[in-house]
This record gives C-alpha cells, structure tokens and sequence, in this order.
C-alpha cells in the first residue's frame, strides 16, 4: 500500500448536452445531476484542506470551465453558515453553465456529446497543476465522467489516446453512466484501475457518488465492499463503419481498423499493394524408370 499523497485533485467532466435522453424525458434531471454532483465536489474538499477540485461542462458544442473560473473569482458572502469555499463553488458552477447553456447555439437533430476532448482537456489541466506544484508535493489526479449520452465510435481513436496517457500519467479515470453501458469508457476504466458504474436509478445519484467515487482509489476503495468489476469488452470500432468488430483490417501507418479490405486507407490516404494470388507449386513429374 503505497503512502497517502499530500493533495488530491478531482476533475469532474459532467456531460450537460440537451440531446441525451434523460433529459429529453424530463429536463429537472439535469437540475438533479447537477446539485449531486455539488454535493459531491464540496465532499471531496472537505475531506482534506489541500484537495483541489475542477469542474468541466461537456456541451454539445464546446467544452468549458465551470469551476475553477479564469480570472477573479466571484466574491460571494458566507449564507446560512455554509462555508464560503462551498458557496463559491455552487455559486461558480451554476453562473458559468447557466451562461453556456444560453449562449449555446441552436443545434437541429441530435448531436453528440464531446466527451473524448473534455477529457482530454482535464488531463491537460492536471498536467499543468503537476508542473506548478511545490516541489516536494505529492499530487494524485483522477477524473471522474459522469455523462448518460451514448457512445460515439467516431471518437474512439480520441478515447484510447485519452486512456493510455492517463495510464502514463498515473491519472485514475471513474465513470458513472447514468442510461445505457458504455463499452469504450469502460475499456478506459480498466486500464487506468478506475471504477465504472451504471447507477440503476438516477434518484439515489449522490448516494452512489459519496459511495463509490468519493473514497480515494489507491488507499481506501481496496478496504470498502463495491460493485464488482463488469466484463469489458475489448473489441475495437472500425473507422469506416463506427461499429464494434472481432476481425479486421489495420493500416500499417495510422493504425486505422476496418472491417474490410481497402487498398488505400482512408485515414491517411496510403496506397497499399494488392496481395498477389498465391501460386501453386509445380507437380513434379514423374521419372519413368
């Protein structure tokens, strides 16, 4: 068991597209999702003095901030006892997607969610908090997704970039589903030693944040009763369908799967020789004595 870090960082990607379907069924979900996942951000910096916590909002057309904000924070007044840390953040998150949310632009049909960059923009912000620590610090990083849109194979080049750089990192990636399973982010958990779940209701959502995501994972999960592992499935995308395959083809240079024989691939336009036919052997004749 390896000794506790001096600081623990949480970088939240919350999924707030308008286009997922518990949402579409009913918009005070949104609402709900987003005062468990307050409820739980204020847990993680009462555990310690020194955590850190970040928030980002996966919208339908860009990524963004919602806590810490850029630029001066807001000068908010402690209410009702709260502590004013807690009100600064519930005040920050709600300001900024409030504002994304209205200045979103009107998308016709359903569009996906950009989670593969949001995640890719958390693990860029937990590189810089590791390059400005004080020397000496120890940081442990993870990010937790918590999203119930389905999944996009477009980006699945994107996710496995994602995963094996937070391997390198030593960054754990969670994932809470909150509709359907999610093949890819599993994959993603598994490699990083992260915990994927699929709440069963969306009423008990904090209960099973505080349960599951809130303990630290490399000292205390190993000591808690959780919910076992899922069996992942490995299987990879192919880049000209979008559909998960067991057999294909993978171009020599950009590492593109299809599920088909090309010769030129369509990721990097490189043109490949056609196989030649085998030729049969010869018989040998035989030699009359």
């Amino acid at each position: 068991m390896s000794e506790p870090a001096d600081c623990n960082l949480l970088v939240i990607v919350l999924d707030t597209n308008p286009c997922q379907r518990i949402i579409r069924m009913n918009t005070q979900h949104m609402t709900q999702c987003l005062d468990s996942v307050i409820a739980f951000g204020n847990a993680h910096l009462m555990q310690r003095a020194q955590n850190k916590l970040a928030v980002l909002a996966c919208h339908q057309h860009k990524t963004e901030f919602l806590y810490p904000s850029p630029g001066k924070p807001m000068e908010v007044r402690q209410i009702d006892g709260q502590y004013e840390l807690f009100t600064l953040v519930e005040k920050t998150i709600k300001s900024k997607l409030t504002d994304l949310i209205t200045n979103a632009p009107r998308m016709h049909g359903h569009t996906e969610s950009l989670l593969a960059g949001t995640m890719t923009m958390a693990l860029c912000y937990i590189a810089r908090i590791h390059r400005i620590r004080a020397p000496g610090t120890r940081i442990s990083s993870r990010i937790l997704v918590v999203t119930g849109s389905n999944e996009c194979a477009s980006q699945y080049m994107t996710y496995m970039n994602v995963f094996f750089t937070a391997q390198k990192q030593n960054v754990v990636i969670d994932v809470c589903a909150l509709d359907k399973p999610l093949s890819l982010l599993q994959q993603g958990c598994d490699i990083t030693g992260g915990q994927y779940l699929k709440i069963p209701q969306l009423e008990g959502l904090l209960q099973y944040l505080l349960w599951v995501f809130l303990p630290d994972p490399q000292n205390t999960r190993m000591k808690l009763v959780l919910p076992p592992p899922v069996k992942v499935d490995y299987r990879a995308a192919c880049f000209c369908h979008r559909e998960l395959i067991d057999i294909g083809y993978v171009c020599s240079v950009c590492l593109s799967i299809f599920c088909k024989y090309s010769p030129i691939c369509t990721t990097c336009h490189t043109v490949f020789k056609t196989p030649a036919p085998i030729a049969a052997k010869p018989k040998k004749k035989k030699m009359r004595a």
